[in-house]
């Protein structure tokens, strides 16, 4: 299928985000979310995976190099050109620029698993985008979608803080029913205004999920809430910030099955 230009926010910073997935030794793509999808999914030959939302394909590689057929797609054309040159040999995988809520070159009930990894937060049709994978299924098919816990991870509502009397961290939260679309800047450091990259976040509630996965035909089978791997310089505080992490997820994992 033939490539269209798409103007995104994620177009925008697709150098960074290559580099930080294929350069970085201690990110979370790496060491929490990886092995932990890899796991679930058990990719395999015979296996037909739909990654929406692929970016530069880091995930969708892995489910190829497995053994599976995989059929990758993004709204960023910028992604999708880094993920078509770093095909593996071998590897069974396509990729299509497309939006997650118009998968328009999958046939109906023609995948096994489809995924969404820490992109669905990113989109901002969440029930057309769960319909079209739901449509892409075959019959007791698997939907598997990854996000940042909307329950402690709030764009704009929520941060780490400290209180000095207790001598402990703790999460800060100051919203979490309301949904909310917020501009998230990638680049906090630098200071040319020309230079800086943004790209839009939507928080929503659980339920909105849950009610987006009922309506889609979906029942949920599983959910897994995933913590840092990181561990914090010597300091007075790190064995304080050590423990929050262990207490506080980063990701929500949701495993749903056609019914």
């Amino acid at each position: 299928m033939p490539m269209k230009p798409t103007s995104t926010s994620w177009g925008g910073v697709a150098e960074w985000y290559d580099d930080l997935l294929e350069q970085s030794s201690d990110s979370y793509q790496k060491n929490v979310v990886m092995p932990n999808i890899l796991r679930l999914i058990e990719p395999k030959k015979g296996m037909t995976i739909l990654d929406i939302a692929c970016g530069q394909g880091y995930f969708s590689r892995a489910y190829a190099a497995a053994g599976a057929k995989v059929i990758g797609c993004d709204i960023s054309i910028e992604l999708i050109e880094k993920a078509q040159a770093q095909k593996v040999a071998g590897g069974d995988v396509e990729y299509y620029v497309a939006p997650a809520d118009s998968l328009s070159f999958i046939e109906n009930g023609s995948v096994d698993v489809a995924t969404i990894t820490l992109a669905l937060q990113n989109i901002e049709n969440l029930a057309g985008a769960i319909a079209e994978a739901s449509r892409a299924l075959k019959s007791g098919g698997r939907l598997v979608f990854v996000i940042n816990h909307p329950a402690f991870r709030i764009p704009g509502g929520s941060e780490w803080s400290w209180d000095d009397k207790k001598s402990v961290q703790f999460r800060r939260l100051d919203s979490y029913m309301s949904d909310a679309r917020s501009k998230i800047d990638m680049t906090p450091g630098e200071k040319d205004p020309k230079k800086k990259k943004f790209t839009v976040s939507f928080h929503r509630p659980l339920q909105s999920y849950f009610k987006a996965l009922n309506k889609a035909g979906f029942s949920v089978v599983r959910l897994e809430e995933w913590i840092s791997h990181k561990k914090s310089q010597p300091g007075p505080r790190a064995e304080e910030e050590d423990r929050t992490r262990k207490e506080i997820p980063l990701f929500l994992c949701v495993e749903a099955r056609k019914i």
